[in-house]
């Protein structure tokens, strides 16, 4: 039989260390005040169960070069994937970063982004012992027929579940209605990373401001 595949979701990995250190010194004070504004939750139920989130990133020069970086690599996987990227301009929705819990059960349930077209993960701070992005299988009409698959690990195409063990300076990118979440992080090391999001524009539209 000749194999076709067709409507695949792409995921772009890259390993890019030389950022770590410098956006791990520029995060450190948006760490501190997230968890300055979670004091009282800190205080009431200890310094668990929570992701301490940052403020938006994009106006802070010290991760201009990481935007700059980040935004171009994602221009490209939107081209790369067939899209007029010259009819449109590519503009980042949201950059935060976020740690969480020292004392473990950190997490983040499935969802997606409204409104993006492309999401990337950076991780800061993290090893085999943290949570780990997970994503979801995409397509409503295989989720709702799926059978059971056969026992024993591998990612197959029936695979609903794909889970990523990344390491400080690993670059995810990956398009926006991928529905991912968080594993459960048992606190045991410091798990730190940035999330983008960025959206697509019209040209014609960005300039009239609409």
């Amino acid at each position: 039989m000749q194999i076709l595949e067709y409507f695949k979701t792409p995921i772009w990995l890259e390993e890019k260390p030389e950022f770590i250190k410098s956006l791990n010194k520029a995060s450190d004070p948006y760490i501190k005040e997230a968890r300055k504004r979670n004091k009282d939750y800190i205080k009431k139920n200890g310094d668990f169960g929570i992701s301490h989130h940052s403020t938006p990133l994009t106006a802070d020069t010290k991760f201009r070069d990481f935007h700059n970086y980040v935004g171009q690599k994602c221009w490209e996987f939107l081209d790369w994937q067939g899209f007029d990227m010259q009819k449109y301009q590519t503009f980042y929705e949201q950059s935060w970063v976020q740690e969480f819990a020292k004392k473990g059960g950190g997490h983040h349930a499935a969802h997606i982004h409204w409104n993006t077209h492309v999401n990337a993960f950076y991780f800061l701070k993290c090893g085999p012992e943290t949570s780990k992005p997970v994503f979801h299988e995409p397509r409503t009409g295989a989720r709702a027929t799926k059978l059971h698959m056969k026992p024993g690990n591998g990612v197959f195409h029936g695979t609903e579940l794909v889970h990523f063990n990344p390491k400080p300076g690993t670059l995810i990118i990956f398009p926006g209605y991928l529905e991912h979440e968080y594993s459960v992080d048992y606190g045991k090391k410091p798990f730190r990373f940035i999330h983008i999001c960025i959206t697509a524009v019209l040209k014609d539209m960005a300039k009239k401001g609409v």
